[in-house]
């Protein structure tokens, strides 16, 4: 059973708001449109791998436009002297959950993975992506799971934090 938010409560009569302010086009795209990057096409109001047709729109999909931009829309943080011994492996795992992740979803994709003292960044372009990473790993190795919760000022970042020493 669900509970009901009291109308009375400061925040009921405040909208949310919106998560996607990246987005430069408002409303949807045409249909079919293709990304010229990756080859993903744009069909039935969803990204997809399925080929798009000769005369398709091109326009970047959202996960290369935030490649390009640099703006990830997750962040992982591997910390701890176990990533840092055990970083190949670590890696190995992350791009197993990605490939899988991406063949359903062409918009869940690593941007970039970068030291940081006794372990590593990844960035993503999709936050449940990076909170995939996180549970895998938890998983696999146990350890330390931290997902801070998103406020006002980081609701368009998700930052997860694995950690064991």
């Amino acid at each position: 059973m669900s509970k009901k938010r009291s109308t009375t409560h400061s925040a009921a009569s405040s909208p949310r708001r919106a998560r996607r302010i990246h987005r430069e086009t408002p409303g949807k795209l045409r249909e079919p449109t293709a990304c010229p990057t990756c080859a993903a096409s744009y069909r039935n109001g969803r990204w997809t791998w399925n080929a798009a047709p000769v005369d398709a729109e091109q326009k970047l999909c959202p996960a290369c436009e935030r490649i390009k931009s640099g703006y990830p829309a997750g962040v992982l943080n591997v910390e701890g002297r176990f990533a840092e011994a055990n970083r190949r492996d670590l890696e190995q795992l992350l791009r197993h959950v990605e490939e899988r992740e991406r063949t359903e979803h062409p918009l869940k994709r690593i941007m970039s993975v970068s030291d940081e003292g006794a372990g590593f960044t990844v960035t993503v372009t999709d936050g449940d992506l990076a909170m995939a990473f996180g549970n895998a790993l938890e998983s696999a190795y146990q350890g330390e799971l931290e997902h801070p919760p998103t406020t006002s000022d980081t609701e368009n970042l998700v930052r997860v934090r694995w950690r064991r020493d």
